[in-house]
């Protein structure tokens, strides 16, 4: 089962990036409720062996490609966002003072904080793109124009799929004229 998940998050984290054309330096935002993957409610069956599993999958994918990987907490911790200390100070955010948990931050952010090089957590990012994997509504993490995405994955586990790409806000009204490599 933990490589089937593990397949299919490097199958949709592949997919997004492409689609979204990202590049170095470049955020990517997951949400991930490993209780939902289990087909359980929200935070009632938190699995470190899940979220180990998608992690396998979507991290390695970024690393090789140089773009950061943002994992959003869960409630408890008001959606803050784990990542490395040069994407924080990229967009020169304020570091906060927590230690995600299982059972305070969820599974995936307590992995991505436990494997990261310099892991921070900040309260706000401006993703470029994002997987949220089982409606944990990332959209609060993404840059404020962001595109819906359609992938060949559609659910992990149990839990549906949704992601994103941003691109700059559309200005000018009929008479202005738009570079087609920023869409």
């Amino acid at each position: 089962m933990y490589e089937e998940l593990t397949t299919a998050a490097l199958q949709a984290v592949r997919e997004i990036i492409n689609a979204a054309k990202l590049k170095e330096g470049d955020i990517f935002v997951v949400g991930c409720s490993s209780s939902t993957v289990l087909g359980k409610s929200y935070g009632s069956a938190s699995s470190m062996e899940i979220a180990q599993a998608l992690f396998d999958g979507i991290y390695p994918e970024l690393k090789k490609r140089g773009i950061y990987l943002a994992s959003q907490c869960c409630e408890h911790l008001n959606r803050a966002i784990v990542t490395e200390k040069a994407a924080a100070e990229k967009q020169r955010r304020e570091i906060v003072n927590v230690v995600p948990q299982p059972k305070a931050g969820g599974s995936f952010a307590t992995i991505t904080y436990r494997t990261l090089s310099e892991p921070v957590v900040v309260e706000h990012i401006l993703a470029d793109a994002g997987m949220d994997i089982g409606g944990v509504l990332i959209g609060m993490h993404l840059k404020e124009v962001a595109v819906p995405l359609t992938i060949s994955i559609k659910k992990i586990g149990e839990a549906n799929i949704t992601s994103a790409r941003t691109r700059p806000k559309f200005i000018g009204g009929e008479r202005a004229h738009y570079n087609d490599d920023l869409k």
